[in-house]
């Protein structure tokens, strides 16, 4: 009897993309020999992010204020110092200062936040060097804070229910209606910033239905798109068992594990971005630590596995993976980097044989990608016709900035999730910096301000996946029509706790999740995978 051969299948292709010259607007994070000057005052840099929002906060708080018969503090606005406000629209006020009593205007500033738990230096500095400092807070919000508006003139206190409700923090640029109260505060009734930045261009094969996040069973995105994948904190080194995780990471992207639709899916991942916190921090133990790890090693209760050559077990996963994908990886807190922001990109020559190739790439933190897509389906089982080539602007952080502003805020009501909106529309990624988040103290230039609104805004190093399809509802983005602002934001978690890779659709923005876990761990407390196998591959995807 004749036996059956097997149909062959055929090799796979993986999706291609490529990496784009950024434009002349684009502010670069690397820190040149012209600029590593650490003689100038970090007041240079409120100064020029004041100079840079002031106009377009102006421009914006003129027209949402012109009429203020409809809006829904107007009658609030009636009652404040028993003033007469028939008189006309409010008038700009250039300077803080120069606010006159009982006179309905609009002032633009910089706010700063006075929080008696937020971190002093000159506290630091004064305190006695035999004492030990306190653990830093974890928050910064107490109900004793108060919100002041600053310019080149001097300051002012914000006082009013308006302000329960903002999302503020130290550095943000704002429009600020009201009156001046007779103790010499500043009655607040409305708010408004920068909103969202202007395109870059405008992007085909954009998913314009909805900006929730939505679950579904089946991912909306055609077999053939290309997706770029997203971790972060890999935590190498660590005193938790997440190598296995990590080699089902590398096994999944290089198409080695699963049946053919894996590896298909496997193979529409045309880049993967590393957020930061690929190496974990070990923490410093005294004797008595160290005698008691020990000991309990001896009797054998040590169940965690320690990594004695972290940096060894990292360049070896990148070496294998950049031998199939092109790989862009960020520095992070617990990255031997410099600690302020921007961090410059990692050594090179600390990853062995990955640095070897042209597919491995050390960027900074934050940094700009421009990816552009291919007109190739690649793995089409059909003979479709070459697509548009799609180009996408990223930006991507390792959290520093949104854990920073996080401390800020009370939680509930405001979430991760709506902080990192919000820095879209303040158009500044870190607004906290210099004030509770080390940067480089600039002189001439802020780079963290969002000049341009990317596709795509990346941050690492959260506590949970969190996505949202962001639109610019002013009035002005809608005369524009289809080519307004939008930016698709990603939170990632950390690997290590989660297990989670992201992946982004390139064309439609969709987002997919894909969770690797080992036998009785739990996801990020989302979930606990149990059962007879030890490695469990779980695939969410959400379809917008």
């Amino acid at each position: 009897m004749a036996s059956i051969a097997p149909l062959a299948t055929p090799p796979l292709t993986r999706a291609s993309t490529v990496v784009l010259p950024l434009s002349d607007k684009t502010p670069s994070f690397i820190i040149g020999q012209a600029k590593k000057s650490y003689k100038h005052q970090y007041s240079n840099i409120y100064f020029v992010r004041l100079r840079l929002l002031r106009e377009v906060v102006e421009k914006r708080a003129k027209k949402l204020w012109e009429h203020l018969n409809g809006m829904v503090h107007f009658s609030d606005m009636l009652t404040l110092a028993n003033a007469s406000l028939s008189k006309g629209n409010p008038v700009l006020i250039p300077r803080v200062l120069e606010v006159t009593k009982s006179h309905l205007c609009y002032v633009v500033g910089t706010v700063y936040m006075d929080m008696p738990l937020k971190p002093n230096v000159m506290e630091d500095i004064a305190r006695d060097n035999s004492i030990p400092p306190p653990p830093p807070p974890l928050t910064f919000y107490s109900p004793d804070d108060n919100v002041m508006l600053e310019d080149e003139s001097g300051r002012i206190r914000l006082v009013g229910d308006r302000l329960k409700d903002a999302r503020l923090v130290t550095g943000v640029i704002i429009g600020a209606l009201g009156m001046e109260t007779p103790n010499g505060d500043f009655e607040v009734v409305d708010i408004c910033c920068a909103e969202m930045a202007p395109r870059p261009s405008a992007s085909e094969g954009t998913n314009s239905a909805g900006d929730e996040m939505d679950v579904d069973d089946q991912t909306t995105s055609p077999a053939s798109d290309e997706w770029i994948g997203v971790v972060s904190g890999l935590d190498i080194g660590s005193l938790s068992p997440s190598d296995a995780q990590i080699q089902m990471l590398v096994e999944y992207l290089t198409g080695e594990v699963g049946g053919v639709e894996q590896q298909i899916s496997s193979a529409q991942i045309s880049r993967l971005i590393i957020a930061g916190d690929s190496l974990a921090t070990i923490a410093p133990s005294g004797r008595e630590t160290v005698y008691e790890d020990k000991k309990a090693r001896r009797y054998g209760n040590d169940v965690a596995s320690f990594s004695r050559h972290p940096i060894l077990n990292l360049s070896a996963h990148l070496l294998d993976l950049a031998l199939v994908m092109p790989i862009h990886i960020l520095p992070g807190e617990s990255d031997p980097s410099g600690v302020i922001m921007p961090q410059q990109p990692l050594p090179r020559a600390m990853f062995g044989e990955a640095s070897k190739l042209t597919t491995f790439s050390c960027e900074t933190n934050p940094t700009y990608l421009k990816i552009a897509t291919s007109e190739e389906s690649p793995n089409s089982s059909s003979a479709a016709p070459n697509r548009p080539i799609v180009e996408r602007t990223l930006l991507i952080n390792s959290g520093q900035p949104l854990n920073d502003i996080f401390k800020y805020l009370p939680s509930p009501p405001h979430t991760r999730l709506s902080i990192l909106e919000s820095t879209i529309r303040w158009r500044h990624m870190a607004p906290t910096a210099p004030d509770t988040l080390w940067c480089h103290p600039y002189f001439a230039e802020d780079p963290f301000l969002i000049s341009e609104t990317p596709d795509i805004y990346i941050v690492g190093g959260q506590k949970a996946f969190g996505t949202k399809l962001l639109l610019d509802n002013s009035k002005e983005a809608e005369e524009k029509g289809s080519s307004r602002p939008r930016c698709r934001i990603v939170m990632i978690p950390s690997f290590a706790r989660t297990g989670t890779l992201v992946l982004v659709n390139l064309r439609s923005l969709d987002v997919r999740r894909v969770n690797f876990a080992v036998q009785g761990m739990t996801g990020g407390g989302e979930k606990t995978w149990q059962g007879p196998l030890v490695k469990v591959l779980v695939v969410f995807l959400f379809s917008f």
